[in-house]
């Protein structure tokens, strides 16, 4: 029956794709600064903002940013909408773009791309070998 019970978890959790929580940068105002220190880290809301939103406005003072949490789908839609206003380096310019990873919206950095599927895989690997050891105890 365990060993039953177990492996429907691990099936569902790995159809599921484990609903993770991720964090962006968030500056509700248009700053000056990229609002890209700690204080500006929220948490998203699981299973609805899955995406990192970036505004940045190009004026003639300086570049204006705009940072939030986001669901793909309405973060698509604006950055869609605002391509036409896109030119970086001309002045009143504005370019919305997502990302989904944890703090993506932040200052241009080198990242490994590879980060959220190296936890995801160590994830299962911690409950495939949960399950054998269940299994083996069971026996």
């Amino acid at each position: 029956m365990w060993i039953q019970l177990m492996c429907a978890v691990c099936w569902g959790l790995l159809g599921s794709g484990f609903a993770l929580q991720i964090q962006c940068y968030q500056c509700e105002e248009f700053q000056k600064d990229d609002c890209s220190s700690p204080e500006f880290i929220v948490n998203c809301t699981v299973n609805v903002q899955d995406t990192c939103q970036k505004e940045v406005m190009e004026k003639s003072d300086g570049i204006l940013y705009r940072k939030s949490c986001a669901s793909s789908a309405a973060c698509l839609i604006a950055s869609a909408g605002y391509q036409s206003f896109c030119t970086p380096g001309k002045v009143n310019s504005v370019c919305i773009s997502c990302c989904d990873t944890s703090l993506c919206n932040g200052p241009r950095t080198r990242r490994n791309r590879n980060s959220a599927m190296k936890l995801h895989r160590g994830i299962l690997t911690i409950l495939v070998s949960l399950v054998l050891v269940l299994m083996t105890n069971q026996l």
